[in-house]
């Protein structure tokens, strides 16, 4: 049976509901091996190396009410996270790009807490745009309006990022009730009509079902402008709602990843090294990922937690990961092999 449905996703033939099913249902150790084999041979018939991306927290004084019940990013949810509120100025932003682009990071993502109509994003965008050659994601979720997306993509932004999480609608509103499902797929929306590449994935083991994950796999083709979907394993921050719910286990972080491969040959799929940890990486490279997040140079200039967990991936030790597994990572402004 699951070599079958391994065998169709191979070909790149389409799968049924039930044969995804059965495919995170996998726990024969052989086949969870061939369905890790199966991801990572399409990713190398369908991607080029392996994408680095690093992050400038723009802000974490986020305007929310109630927050987000899993939140350790916000100002004064868990002293793990971005406990006391900040908000970077423009020349801190611009030195943490350039630290960024002369480490050779060839992208960064501009984050930042809702609650700014979208000005803090096209802040951003304009000072990375117009000192860097570096690739732009912005990341403010639904916190845009059809003006911002323009800006965004006046300045030359490449990909906007709006996270649904999960298409579950009671689950949606259990776990971040001062937002809508909707607002969220309004803006995925206006990214796609806009033209500018859509990022938009999946937070998992937050008490999801995998028919729930299927389903919100499937809802994403939706967006025609949809080029990257970020899969991110639950972590609990300390003192927030949701600190006792468990951390989502590795192996089903690696179906997730691996069945969405299968899923979208030709995507890049994105693992922030805070959500699956750092010493984790290798894990979501065996699995299909493509694009390592949150990746931060040894001289970075500001202070940084990761989104999902405190704990960042340091560039040496990644690439180090990447090259150790055979792959080759995509690093700019070198002129000769990496010395990690």
């Amino acid at each position: 049976m699951i070599e079958r449905i391994l065998k169709k996703a191979e070909n790149m033939q389409p799968l049924k509901d039930d044969e995804i099913i059965q495919l995170f249902k996998i726990d024969d150790r052989g086949d969870f091996n061939r369905l890790m084999d199966v991801a990572r041979q399409l990713r190398e018939e369908n991607r080029g190396p392996i994408k680095l991306t690093s992050t400038i927290h723009v802000t974490n004084k986020c305007k929310i009410t109630p927050k987000c019940k899993y939140c350790g990013f916000a100002a004064g949810t868990s002293p793990q996270g971005y406990y006391k509120e900040f908000s970077r100025k423009d020349e801190e932003i611009l030195e943490a790009a350039k630290r960024i682009e002369k480490a050779g990071i060839p992208r960064v993502s501009c984050s930042g807490a809702h609650g700014y109509n979208g000005k803090h994003a096209t802040r951003a965008a304009k000072i990375v745009k117009e000192n860097t050659s570096l690739e732009l994601l912005i990341n403010v979720g639904s916190d845009l309006k059809r003006k911002n997306i323009q800006e965004l993509a006046k300045y030359g932004t490449d990909t906007i990022c709006c996270n649904l999480e999960t298409i579950n609608k009671k689950l949606f509103h259990y776990l971040k009730p001062g937002e809508t499902l909707k607002q969220r797929i309004k803006v995925c929306e206006l990214i796609s009509e806009k033209g500018l590449e859509l990022s938009s994935g999946l937070l998992i083991g937050i008490g999801e079902t995998y028919k729930d994950r299927i389903k919100h796999l499937k809802f994403l083709k939706k967006f025609k402008s949809l080029g990257e979907v970020p899969i991110m394993g639950f972590n609990p921050y300390k003192d927030t709602p949701m600190e006792k719910h468990p951390p989502c286990p590795i192996d089903d972080q690696m179906k997730t990843i691996a069945i969405t491969r299968i899923l979208y040959p030709h995507l890049r799929i994105t693992v922030p090294a805070p959500t699956i940890g750092p010493e984790n990486v290798k894990f979501s490279l065996i699995a299909g990922a493509d694009n390592i997040a949150t990746v931060i140079p040894d001289d970075y200039p500001l202070h940084v937690k990761g989104v999902g967990s405190p704990h960042v991936g340091n560039l040496k030790k990644i690439v180090k990961i990447i090259e150790s597994m055979g792959l080759k990572a995509e690093i700019k402004n070198l002129a000769s092999p990496s010395p990690w």
